[in-house]
């Protein structure tokens, strides 16, 4: 049978091999890793790894072979796509908000992996049977620039870019409060919650969790809010959302680590709406650059805001009379 090759992802947590197969691999379950972990069916980095409790690292590359037929099938859904680039060996898509990046539990068919196969047929065949050619994602309600692999190459080019922290991103957020000054870094480690195993949050404590580093500057201020460009250094999980609650000012919509509710009085109620129907966490990807996988040409690839955020800017822009551009950058 094939052999099935996935790359941890460079901003993953360590943790267990027969958990990182549930979550990654094609397997129903842990005890459907575990077992074929035990037949000695399952190596890392090429060494041959029958403990279910082994731990994975970022970058490792598990392969391993299925007991059984795949019984993940993925299906072709024509869901509209911005391109915001395309050659032979990479696409890079706008993300819209609300669309899942690939097949979960819940999203079988409406993820963004099915409508990039319904637009070719050539994807990455690394990065798990439910994830060909995902190098890096984005939060289900996160919009915004997003690059995939068309082949194993290019793959393997850019999560070494990720690794090594080549790959430079810009993120642009609306969020509650005036920040302490112009600009400023954000240097606080991030794990998984104890209270609450799926979400992040920040780790006080020396020496404990993963290094996060977070640049950020105010585009604009509001009367209680701030919009900011986000600059990330790292990339760990819900890092700007956990990072810029853990600082007192939450992203406005988010879900998850928002603590503030839209003012129902004063001179932001009537946007009440707007946010309500924005049904997400303000943040948007505005830009990548890499260097490309194959020309090594240095790329900036830069994502136009949706136009929900959009509307919900302009709209404070006019209400506070400022004649600056809040969708430029």
């Amino acid at each position: 049978m094939k052999h099935v090759k996935v790359l941890v992802p460079p901003d993953a947590e360590p943790t267990r091999l027969d958990q990182f197969l549930a979550t990654y691999g094609d397997f129903t379950s842990r005890g459907a890793a575990q077992r074929v972990i035990k037949s000695g069916n399952v190596w890392i980095d090429g060494q041959p790894a029958s403990k279910p409790s082994t731990r994975v690292l970022p970058g490792a590359i598990v392969t391993y072979e299925p007991l059984a037929p795949e019984p993940v099938q993925l299906v072709a859904r024509p869901f509209p796509l911005e391109i915001l680039y395309e050659d032979d060996a990479i696409i890079v898509v706008n993300k819209p908000p609300h669309r899942v990046v690939h097949p979960a539990p819940g999203h079988v068919d409406d993820t963004l992996v099915n409508a990039l196969l319904a637009h070719t047929d050539r994807l990455a065949s690394m990065g798990g049977p439910r994830r060909p050619g995902i190098v890096h994602r984005l939060d289900k309600g996160t919009s915004g620039v997003l690059v995939v692999a068309k082949t194993d190459e290019a793959y393997l080019s850019l999560t070494r870019q990720f690794k090594e922290r080549l790959i430079k991103k810009v993120y642009h957020a609306l969020v509650y409060g005036q920040m302490d000054g112009e600009r400023g870094t954000i240097d606080h480690a991030i794990a998984r919650s104890a209270r609450d195993r799926k979400k992040m949050a920040v780790i006080r404590v020396p020496g404990s969790g993963r290094e996060a580093v977070t640049d950020w500057k105010v585009k604009k201020a509001y009367a209680g809010l701030s919009y900011l460009e986000l600059s990330p250094r790292t990339g760990r999980t819900h890092q700007l959302r956990v990072h810029l609650a853990a600082l007192g000012h939450p992203i406005v919509g988010d879900p998850v680590y928002g603590r503030r509710r839209w003012p129902t009085t004063g001179v932001l109620a009537p946007l009440a709406k707007d946010v309500k129907q924005l049904g997400r966490q303000a943040l948007h990807a505005s830009r990548i650059t890499f260097s490309h996988p194959v020309s090594q040409a240095k790329m900036t690839i830069k994502a136009p805001l949706p136009e929900d955020l959009a509307t919900l800017l302009h709209k404070l822009d006019e209400r506070f009379a400022r004649k600056e551009d809040p969708c430029s950058f």
